[in-house]
């Protein structure tokens, strides 16, 4: 009985049914789509963390670099010899330590001992400046004038000579500065080389702890036409290419990957770090286990993926906070709308139906039995309405997903800091500590929260307009049906 005239009533109100699922559909839909919109972007800013940080890195830990003392020199030296009278190439390389004061490498097994750390790696950053170029002496030339000149008893004549002047002769040298980064090749699951895929060659075995081998990053080995087995040299130590990596998200900030202990005897920094990188044992306990280490092991600076988004700027950025801001409180006011406007037209309906619900009282139906009714008929726009805003919610999704909007992400700091190159008359410059741009295509990836959320966002519409239906139903009696009969 109750599915008969349930199926009847609806029927015959097709258009108040339809406009009250209309409503509900267009909040749920809006809701749908801003928290799909949402989710793109936290996965845009993971993409953009990862790149800084390495996939499954949770936190780093450095420390600061300590002050130069007074008169010391800040930049590097390069030290020539230019005694050959001839023209000679010479070449130097000027290797020193970046991102931050390098730390014991003992520190890397206390702080993998803390409370809720899974596990810690080591990685020494390395800036090299080289320098080649040729010297050409230049020679010394005089040049000598005639004058003639009235003196003493029977006059005379005298020549001069003017001073020597060098001539020819200079320098040209070129400056090229790249970074190294020396990692733990027992566990390449963390640190700089984890945002990184081997796509040429292999990656080191556990056995290569101190060969001189290296995997160089794909933009730099096509700059220098690096293929697997090439060599280099740093310092004078020779090197042989066994990879190619290539950043999964962005553009790699490390050039060249090499064996810890070889950076190390490069940056003359034996038993030196100058990056911790640390993976948690709980992602929700990163703020925890930060607040941890720096209570145990002072003088250093913890950094987590939550204090690098603060440095994460431009469109991606505002975009993000217009869709947390924004976009929720709006989804938010245009569904309560919607709630509203679906009870007060169910109410409304009810109140159209005042013969009708007095009639079935007069024939012996309970109130409760009459609120049933309305309710089920409310519950049945609510799914309806929830079954159209899941596929306009969807398909708003899929559209965003298709068109793929680029967004800029602004990297504060994300360079190395390279020194100045010294050399006779001046010096070249090194890598800078800059900021670098990356653009994400955002995507509205539809999770099965959000569409859990959207069922019951549409029973709860439902149940709401059917509530306050049901109540003006109830309180009708038989005698406001007789009442309405003109």
């Amino acid at each position: 009985m109750f599915g008969i005239y349930l199926k009847r009533e609806l029927g015959r109100r097709k258009k108040a049914a339809l406009v009250i699922a209309l409503g509900l559909a267009l909040g749920i839909a809006l809701v749908i789509t801003v928290n799909s919109v949402s989710a793109g972007m936290t996965q845009a800013q993971d993409k953009v963390l990862k790149s800084l940080y390495g996939l499954g890195t949770d936190m780093t830990v450095t420390k600061a670099q300590a002050a130069p003392t007074s008169g010391s020199s800040g930049g590097p030296r390069f030290n020539f010899d230019a005694k050959s009278s001839s023209s000679s190439t010479q070449s130097s390389d000027r290797v020193n330590t970046q991102g931050g004061q390098a730390l014991a490498s003992s520190l890397v097994t206390k702080v993998a001992a803390q409370k809720g750390v899974s596990s810690a790696v080591g990685a020494l950053t390395l800036n090299v400046t080289k320098v080649d170029g040729s010297f050409t002496q230049g020679k010394a030339q005089s040049s000598t004038s005639g004058s003639s000149q009235q003196g003493g008893p029977g006059g005379g004549n005298s020549g001069s000579t003017g001073q020597p002047q060098v001539q020819g002769g200079g320098a040209s040298f070129d400056v090229n500065s790249y970074s190294v980064a020396g990692i733990d090749v027992s566990n390449q699951d963390l640190g700089p080389l984890a945002t990184s895929k081997i796509t040429s060659g292999k990656t080191f075995t556990s056995a290569q702890t101190n060969s001189k081998v290296a995997v160089v990053s794909k933009s730099y080995a096509k700059e220098k036409k690096y293929k697997v087995g090439s060599t280099f040299k740093i310092s004078g130590t020779k090197f042989t290419v066994i990879g190619i990596a290539t950043p999964d998200s962005s553009e790699s900030t490390t050039d060249v990957f090499v064996p810890l202990k070889q950076a190390q005897t490069l940056g003359d920094s034996k038993n030196k770090v100058t990056t911790i990188y640390v993976k948690a044992t709980d992602s929700q306990q990163i703020s925890t286990v930060k607040s941890t280490i720096q209570k145990n092991i002072s003088g250093t600076t913890v950094t987590t993926s939550a204090d690098l988004a603060s440095t994460v700027s431009g469109s991606l950025s505002t975009a993000s906070d217009l869709a947390t801001s924004v976009g929720k409180w709006l989804s938010v006011a245009v569904l309560v709308a919607a709630f509203l406007v679906a009870a007060l037209l169910t109410s409304s309906a009810v109140s159209r139906r005042v013969r009708e619900f007095g009639t079935l009282k007069a024939l012996g139906w309970p109130s409760r039995k009459v609120t049933r009714q309305v309710v089920g008929e409310s519950m049945v726009n609510g799914l309806i309405g929830g079954a159209l805003g899941i596929a306009l919610g969807l398909a708003a999704a899929y559209t965003v997903t298709v068109i793929s909007p680029k967004l800029t992400a602004q990297l504060g700091s994300t360079g190395g800091g390279g020194g100045a190159g010294g050399g006779p008359g001046g010096g070249g410059p090194g890598r800078q500590s800059t900021a670098s741009t990356m653009e994400i295509a955002l995507s509205a990836p539809v999770s099965l929260t959000t569409i859990a959320l959207a069922v019951g966002l549409a029973v709860t519409g439902g149940l709401i307009a059917g509530a306050m239906g049901g109540w003006r139903a109830s309180r009708m009696r038989p005698a406001d049906a007789l009442r309405s009969v003109s």
